[in-house]
């Protein structure tokens, strides 16, 4: 004989019914019930506290940047010949003045040589002229010569002065072009990968170059911001000079700090971005030009209460904290944070300096739970001890 279901389910009803009867009659632990009704008399949940400091806080802007080098500028040749000499080393640090290469100089001296001997020649023909002209001066007052004789000397003479002066300036350019045999560096830096050899021959109209002279100190630095941020850094220029800092592609490794040169004198209007240069001594040479970092623009300090960046929680209503009430339990904060950098907050409300906040473990928390402290790994020994016996009490 098959028993109905609705049987089933009713004796089913009926047996817990009077299990829960019994056990009331029986007695449950007080604790138990206790713990059930209220969460911070539950087992405390091990999680790592700390307490909100009072400090300076830089207030800082990042941005990525590009390091570029203060001055660069390609060696050519400014005349035609073979190269007889390299006088640098690849990656060697020159000063100005120092030589790069020696372009053949014989054809530029003997042009030079030749310029001056036709001044000379000019020279001699000019004294002959004026020497005639002083004659013809004499002999025209004694009726001797006529008028026209000493007009046509003068011109002579004016034009023999015009060529004078006319190999001169031969002269000159000829001194010019031989001077352009010897190239020398026209700033201090450093030289890159040779791009020509020893016995090439070069021209002016070459579109290459012999080498590639970069300055490396000082060293430049472009880095791009959020328009928002304009006002408060022109603000902040008016006060003095700006503090910028390099930092490596992680943001984690302090490379050079230098100060901000300038603003780019308009916004790009595709990024919504501004563009601000800075300028470094880069004596150490960490900065090499086309390296990408941080740029970290300092613009203030601000003391108040610093925590750090692991014990602020995101959620529906923007962050919070949980912050350690005096009987060992937690509730929640919410918290505005004014400013961010190395894994540090520095908060503009919701936190005052001297409360025990919650580090880690916030997984496990809810309003009202218990806490047990645990020392946190990075902590020294005395301070660990200190954490434990606070956590037994």
């Amino acid at each position: 004989m098959k028993i109905p279901r609705f049987w089933i389910v009713g004796l089913s009803a009926a047996a817990l019914a009077l299990s829960g009867t019994y056990l009331w009659r029986e007695g449950i632990p007080s604790s138990v019930m206790k713990s059930a009704a209220n969460p911070a008399t539950a087992r405390p949940v091990p999680v790592t506290a700390g307490v909100v400091k009072d400090q300076e806080f830089g207030i800082s802007r990042v941005g990525l940047g590009t390091v570029q080098a203060y001055n660069t500028v390609t060696v050519k040749a400014r005349v035609d010949g073979e190269v007889q000499k390299i006088a640098f080393r690849e990656g060697q640090d020159v000063q100005v003045g120092d030589l790069i290469a020696q372009i053949d100089p014989r054809p530029y001296e003997a042009q030079l040589h030749q310029a001056e001997a036709d001044k000379a020649r000019d020279e001699a023909l000019l004294a002959n002229a004026r020497l005639d002209l002083e004659r013809y001066s004499k002999l025209v007052v004694k009726e001797f010569a006529t008028r026209q004789s000493v007009d046509t000397q003068e011109a002579l003479v004016a034009q023999y002065q015009a060529a004078i002066a006319r190999d001169q300036a031969v002269i000159d350019n000829a001194r010019v072009q031989l001077g352009y045999t010897t190239i020398v560096s026209p700033l201090a830096g450093r030289t890159g990968i040779r791009l020509i050899d020893q016995g090439n021959i070069v021209h002016a109209s070459d579109s290459g170059g012999l080498v590639v002279v970069t300055q490396l100190a000082p060293i430049g630095l472009i880095f791009t911001l959020p328009q928002k941020y304009l006002p408060e850094i022109a603000d902040a220029m008016r006060g003095g000079a700006l503090v910028v800092s390099a930092y490596d592609q992680d943001d984690r490794i302090k490379l050079a700090d230098g100060r901000l040169e300038l603003i780019d004198n308009q916004i790009d209007q595709g990024t919504g971005s501004i563009r601000l240069k800075a300028i470094f001594q880069n004596l150490d040479g960490r900065l090499w030009p086309g390296q990408f970092v941080s740029a970290r623009l300092l613009l203030g300090v601000r003391r108040g209460p610093v925590v750090p960046g692991s014990a602020l929680q995101s959620g529906p209503n923007g962050s919070y904290a949980f912050v350690v009430r005096q009987d060992s339990t937690v509730e929640t904060r919410s918290v505005r944070i004014a400013a961010s950098r190395n894994g540090e907050a520095l908060i503009e409300s919701g936190l005052a300096a001297g409360e025990t906040i919650v580090l880690d473990g916030h997984y496990k928390l809810r309003p009202g739970t218990r806490i047990a402290p645990v020392p946190s790994p990075a902590a020294p020994a005395k301070e660990r001890t200190a954490s434990t016996a606070q956590g037994r009490e």
